[in-house]
């Protein structure tokens, strides 16, 4: 699995003029899944994301989650987080998870975040969505779980 985490003061997703997913702050996630993606990927990305330290603490070093915080997550699926462009122009996709697996996951990843007590809200997967944020810093982390970067 990979993700782009941005650090945001406020975050919403817009699925045909309608809003369906809005934070405070907290942290923007991208999410895309593999082909090759299983649970223990999955396990991976939701601890790393929940207890990456990039908010600022009291002497203004990044030393707080989004747990510590009490910030929130706004999830929105991104497969071509796998687009691959090393030959040609064009985006590849083969590397993304199938459309049934790669939701299964992403709904898992909300389920889990939640479960741990996070206020988590989410795009609509396989829409066309329009994401508006303010990042805050600006700070965005890239996250693999194959540990690839």
């Amino acid at each position: 699995m990979r993700a782009v985490v941005q650090r945001v003061k406020e975050g919403k997703v817009i699925v045909e003029g309608e809003t369906v997913g809005q934070i405070n702050e907290g942290l923007l996630v991208l999410l895309g899944v593999g082909d090759d993606d299983n649970d223990k990927d999955l396990e991976y990305i939701v601890n790393k994301i929940l207890g990456l330290r990039i908010f600022e603490d009291e002497n203004g070093k990044m030393n707080l989650s989004v747990e510590d915080i009490n910030g929130e997550l706004l999830v929105v699926s991104q497969f071509t987080l796998y687009g691959d462009v090393r030959k040609g122009k064009r985006p590849s996709f083969t590397s993304a998870a199938h459309p049934s697996i790669a939701e299964e996951y992403y709904k898992k990843f909300i389920s889990k975040c939640k479960e741990l007590g996070i206020k988590t809200e989410h795009g609509v997967f396989g829409a066309h969505m329009d994401v508006s944020f303010i990042n805050s810093g600006p700070v965005t982390i890239l996250i693999d779980s194959k540990k690839t970067f």
